[in-house]
């Protein structure tokens, strides 16, 4: 099933390209918009209704803690980046886990994948 999704700028380029090659609707803040801010970048995965992919952490804390991208969904990489089409093959292998990621925070670690519901806004503090 392809998503939406909205790569952030610190994905290496070939899980982008995996992404794209396994038919998924991609767009990636380092061709896009590069430089952009966090709460941006959560904001246009909001909007698009993409699910947001990065290695950032700080992306755990504004989608969970502020409830933000609750009809998004948030996959968040903690992986062994090499081999190179590693990380590509860790994508696509995430992506099919699920069928819906909208309102969904995931990790993805070496050896698991955790996930958890997001509140809405409007029930987060």
């Amino acid at each position: 099933m392809p998503f939406r999704l909205l790569f952030d700028e610190n994905v290496p380029g070939n899980a982008v390209e995996a992404a794209r090659d396994a038919g998924h609707d991609v767009a990636w803040v380092r061709q896009l918009a590069p430089g952009s801010l966090d709460p941006e970048v959560l904001a246009w995965a909001q909007r698009e209704h993409r699910v947001l992919l990065t290695f950032d952490k700080d992306f755990g804390e504004l989608a969970v803690k502020r409830g933000a991208a609750a009809a998004a969904g948030v996959i968040l990489f903690r992986i062994t980046a090499s081999p190179p089409d590693r990380v590509g093959r860790t994508v696509i292998n995430a992506l099919a886990s699920q069928t819906d990621w909208s309102g969904k925070f995931a990790v993805v670690e070496d050896g698991r994948v955790r996930i958890r519901a997001l509140a809405t806004a409007s029930t987060s503090e």
